[in-house]
């Protein structure tokens, strides 16, 4: 019964998350400038990238490390031992949810970037379509290579440095 509970847990947090995080790209676009989306796409993408990062940063780190570090009163420990003993929620929900949501809401925005991009240079849809395409692809793709690597030899410090900020956030979990 908890896997099913987990799993709806899972649905209604992607759920809202993608209403959230398409209600504010949509607003955004509204706009009408070129820029503004291609900033926002860029964005978009980096947000999937840092949660990638944070996700396999939750698989990589070391329990022990965080033990050592509450036994001396460092701040954000605490929550760095949750975050490691949670490590399967905790990366389901950074590279999964999170991950595929800005995966989704990059191709989007690019799809509308490139209508209005081909719209107002007057360059053919399907040439600005590709290269769009090829842009979102690398960038997210190779964002998260390059990362994944830092991600697993630096996991205690980026588990560290998050727990330390959800410690502000979230008491003493």
């Amino acid at each position: 019964m908890k896997k099913d509970h987990w799993i709806l847990i899972v649905f209604l947090l992607t759920f809202i998350l993608s209403i959230i995080f398409s209600t504010v790209s949509n607003l955004i676009v509204l706009t009408g400038n070129n820029i503004l989306f291609f900033i926002i796409l860029v964005l978009t993408i980096s947000f999937g990238i840092l949660f990638d990062v944070i996700g396999t940063a939750a698989i990589s780190a070391n329990e022990a490390t965080f033990h050592a570090l509450n036994s001396k009163k460092i701040k954000g420990a605490k929550q760095g031992i949750y975050i490691v003993k949670n490590n399967n929620k905790i990366s389901s929900i950074c590279n999964d949810i999170v991950g595929d949501i800005c995966g989704i809401i990059s191709g989007s925005i690019g799809a509308i970037l490139a209508i209005s991009l081909s719209n107002t240079l007057n360059i053919n849809n399907t040439i600005v379509s590709i290269v769009l395409a090829a842009f979102i692809s690398a960038f997210t793709v190779g964002g998260k290579a390059i990362f994944k690597q830092i991600a697993i030899k630096n996991a205690d410090n980026i588990i560290l440095s998050l727990s330390k900020v959800l410690s502000i956030f979230g008491g003493n979990k």
